[in-house]
């Protein structure tokens, strides 16, 4: 692709962080994202078990 072809968009603060944060950083960043995501799968299920045996 020609450079001059490239249109150039606004950055982000989380554009930001990744290309500038240190790796540890970044982990840590992940590691909270996947703890709420099992905490918010493992909620889904409950209540799903829940309505399944309420029927």
């Amino acid at each position: 692709m020609n450079s001059k072809s490239r249109t150039r968009v606004k950055t982000t603060p989380f554009s930001d962080f990744f290309r500038n944060a240190p790796s540890s950083e970044k982990r840590k960043f992940f590691d909270k994202v996947i703890q709420e995501s099992v905490e918010y799968q493992r909620k889904m299920i409950a209540e799903a078990e829940l309505l399944k045996f309420n029927k």
